[in-house]
């Protein structure tokens, strides 16, 4: 009796149970006797889950919190006195949930500005990295790394990533890969350095550097390739390149510079993909091009769906796991934010399904990735 799943139950039917329990409710399956651990734990579970269709595609958002108050002496940087959290949300299925915040040490007093984040999968387990940021309290660059396990519902201390301390660089993950690259240093220089953080082995590595450096660049896995878009050097002042750059984990080497993928000066931060699929957002419009095909964007670039006029200002846009794209946004900067999940071709009247989000949960979001849980 001891060693059933469910006392009573047939094993398939205790298991078809097992599979129906929520992302945010694994914690407590596992903690619950030593059977429902191994089960939870084991390959085969999470197979099953998958293939069942019980396993989740959820946004993971660096949010900020409802503001506080303030209190003592004005902060340094009162502009960005407004602190972040980790925050899950179900774009299907409409729900929400926070994280608990990171372990002590993890960054002054909460989640690190400008913080990335990357979903990896480590064998048949998914988890949740953070990567560097600033201090909420300091302002100074972190080169620390997180590693959320979302069925322990705990965080570790990752490897601290490799030198130089870097803003805005490029982050995407690929299998247990975490990648980065460009950036800029402290002394607010662009880089082209790059490394890649081994999830399983909480072990950096060193890549080679790309053609050019690029701060500010956007990236994003495409086809199990790590791909750098647009960004600029340190003497172009903010003036973004149009120009992409691709790592290949199986060549362990960069491909050619691809030209024109954006127009030059586009800020990449809306891009985002889906198998081979790039897509962004153009004036208005959610635009879609092959991320492997070669030529102009002006004859690349397809338009998908347009976006309401409630929903312009987007901070966040993603690929969820069914290559569907959700957009976070508002009519406006500091307006109430909404989640808008394309759910039909563009020719439909109503192409963009949208949920207003909870007050508590209405924060602005900074960085996003989709994790299948």
């Amino acid at each position: 009796m001891d060693d059933e799943l469910i006392p009573g139950l047939p094993e398939e039917v205790a298991r078809e149970c097992l599979l129906r329990v929520g992302f945010d409710q694994l914690p407590a399956a596992r903690s619950t006797s030593r059977r429902w651990k191994a089960e939870v734990e084991s390959p085969f579970y999470h197979r099953l889950r998958r293939a069942r269709g019980m396993a989740r595609p959820l946004l993971a958002l660096a949010q900020a919190e409802p503001p506080l108050p303030a209190a003592g002496p004005a902060r340094k940087y009162a502009g960005l006195a407004t602190s972040y959290r980790l925050v899950l949300h179900d774009p299907v299925g409409g729900g929400w949930a926070t994280l608990p915040p990171l372990p002590s040490g993890g960054g002054g007093g909460g989640l690190p500005l400008f913080c990335q984040l990357a979903a990896v999968a480590c064998g048949e387990r998914r988890r949740l990295v953070v990567v560097g940021g600033w201090d909420p309290e300091t302002w100074a660059p972190t080169d620390a790394v997180h590693v959320y396990d979302f069925l322990s519902g705990a965080w570790r201390s990752g490897a601290a990533m490799p030198g130089p301390r870097r803003s805005f660089f490029a982050c995407a993950a690929a299998g247990r890969w975490v990648f980065v690259a460009g950036g800029h240093d402290e002394e607010k220089n662009a880089l082209r350095s790059a490394a890649a953080y081994d999830a399983e082995a909480d072990a950096w590595v060193t890549l080679p550097d790309m053609a050019t450096d690029r701060d500010e660049a956007r990236g994003v896995s495409v086809g199990g390739r790590f791909v750098v878009v647009g960004g600029y050097p340190t003497e172009a002042q903010g003036r973004f390149a149009g120009s992409t750059e691709a790592f290949d984990p199986a060549a362990w080497a960069w491909g050619p510079v691809q030209e024109r993928v954006l127009d030059e000066g586009t800020c990449p931060r809306t891009c985002c993909a889906a198998g081979t699929t790039l897509y962004m957002l153009r004036d208005g419009q959610l635009a879609a091009r092959d991320a492997t095909a070669d030529g102009p964007a002006a004859s690349a670039w397809r338009a998908v769906a347009t976006l309401p006029e409630d929903g312009r200002a987007v901070s966040a846009l993603a690929a969820i796991g069914d290559g569907r794209v959700v957009a976070i946004g508002a009519g406006s900067h500091g307006a109430q934010q909404a989640v808008y999940l394309l759910t039909a071709a563009a020719a439909a009247a109503q192409p963009w399904a949208r949920a207003p989000a909870p007050p508590e949960f209405a924060g602005y979001v900074q960085a996003a990735c989709c994790v299948e849980v």
